[in-house]
């Protein structure tokens, strides 16, 4: 496949090869964008952004309405060639395929609705006579840079908005999963976006991504993935607005009065969906002491009841994790908490690129397993005395993107969404739950800024204050 600069599709010198996780055949290739290819992807861009602002809202909402039309009528391929690059049980594609066209409609709809107001001027003295009022304004170049696990919904909640809000994109996919994301701006092209309305430019992040979000050009990032590469964002951009989604360790506390086996059936979901390769996925599991072993026994029967295989098959639920390296990096740090104290309930076992779903119990917190982000198919049990220990050791982390406790008591989960530093708070359920149309992000190290159509919107704009002077009585 090419990518798209400057209104044509390229190839380069170099290029990437794009393997299947699970068969490790090659799937295609992409071109490693050039230094060239990139100045002409922001140049375009700028024009692009021209273009984009000079649009009314009702024309961008058309080209959105069109783009999910067409879409919808390629679901089933887009979850294929997601299950193919990523490895993703066919399943779970065709569920993130199946929310891009409602997100784009969301984005497109909330493209139209924005206002700016009229500002009471005059109560100030000596601003007599003066009329005052606000403007939404796009930014004008956003980048957009995703993570291999979600490539297409989450290129869409990043290009919806700030394609709906007359913004110039360039999209810069996961080297490992550029493919959907590519097939997402042919069709968009097809929809009837201007040709320099958006650049996808594929190739190594470490390169792409100080060259595109350093330049000063682009008035805004919107970014997904490590909180390495995030403070690497922070310190290159410059004077820009930035969206920094980087991740969590998500807890899930469980309390006496919690009904176990939904809390059993919710973990063998949240912690292990995607072979756990999601920011939001459930990691460190904290139990009361008084339903601690009740836990791990109806949960581990769940867990075991995972099925393990190619991500082509309709009753596959985990199959391999993105490459053998991070699946080995799993099992090294399964084993060195095993290795420390823990207690190996199930799972541990690697055979390639799949780690096998597992549960490790009397976890100490400062265990690698839990104090750092595992991304992989493992969670992380720790027991607790009481609610006040719970929440203790909930905030105990660096980040704060998901949360979720299981409980029947209402004041036991107020108190929890009250005092847990967590920007998605789940009641009685895992924390691996996002609707599209949610203000989602992250406090602490887990990000700064929202997504979600909504509150995406007013990330990627800009207000103008605008005060008429001069006008008479």
């Amino acid at each position: 496949m090419k990518m798209y600069v400057a209104g044509q599709w390229v190839g380069a010198s170099k290029t990437i090869s794009v393997n299947s996780p699970y068969s490790g055949e090659q799937v295609d290739e992409v071109p490693v964008a050039e230094a060239g290819q990139i100045e002409a992807a922001l140049a375009a861009a700028v024009d692009g952004a021209k273009t984009m602002a000079a649009m009314s809202a009702h024309e961008r909402y058309a080209i959105l309405i069109r783009f999910a039309e067409l879409f919808e009528k390629k679901t089933e391929e887009f979850a294929q060639t997601l299950s193919m690059e990523v490895g993703k049980p066919i399943g779970e594609s065709r569920v993130e395929a199946s929310r891009v066209t409602s997100l784009m409609r969301l984005s497109a709809f909330e493209g139209t609705q924005l206002r700016g107001e009229t500002l009471p001027i005059d109560a100030q003295p000596g601003a007599e006579n003066k009329f005052a009022m606000t403007l939404r304004v796009p930014c004008g170049v956003v980048v957009a840079i995703t993570p291999f696990n979600f490539p297409i919904l989450l290129a869409a909640h990043k290009l919806g908005p700030a394609f709906a809000t007359g913004n110039a994109v360039i999209l810069k996919p996961a080297s490992v999963t550029p493919l959907a994301t590519i097939k997402l701006v042919e069709l968009l092209l097809e929809a009837g976006a201007p040709e320099n309305s958006v650049q996808c430019l594929t190739g190594s992040g470490s390169i792409l991504g100080p060259a595109l979000c350093a330049d000063e050009r682009v008035r805004k990032v919107s970014f997904t993935g490590s909180g390495e590469v995030g403070r690497e964002i922070t310190r290159v951009a410059g004077v820009k607005k930035l969206s920094l989604e980087l991740g969590s360790n998500s807890p899930l506390v469980v309390l006496p009065d919690a009904d176990l086996e939904m809390v059993a059936q919710a973990t063998a979901v949240g912690g292990y969906a995607n072979a756990g390769q999601v920011c939001i996925s459930t990691q460190r599991v904290i139990v009361d002491k008084g339903v601690y072993s009740d836990f791990l026994d109806a949960t581990r029967t769940h867990v075991d009841a995972i099925k393990i295989g190619d991500p082509l098959n309709d009753d596959t639920k985990i199959s391999a994790m993105i490459t053998e390296s991070e699946a080995q990096r799993v099992e090294s740090w399964v084993d060195e908490a095993v290795d420390s104290g823990a207690k190996l309930v199930t799972g541990g076992k690697r055979e390639g690129a799949i780690y096998h779903p597992t549960i490790v119990a009397d976890v100490d917190p400062a265990m690698k397993l839990s104090c750092d982000e595992l991304f992989g198919p493992a969670i992380a049990v720790t027991p607790v005395s009481g609610v006040d220990q719970a929440i203790d050791l909930a905030n105990n982390t660096r980040y704060g993107l998901g949360a979720g406790v299981f409980t029947r008591d209402i004041n036991h989960a107020l108190r929890f969404a009250r005092e847990v530093q967590s920007g998605n708070i789940m009641i009685n359920w895992t924390p691996q739950w996002r609707a599209d149309l949610q203000p989602y992000g992250g406090l602490k190290q887990s990000g700064i800024g929202k997504e979600g159509p909504r509150y995406a919107v007013e990330e990627m704009t800009e207000i103008k204050t605008v005060v008429f002077h001069g006008l008479e009585k």
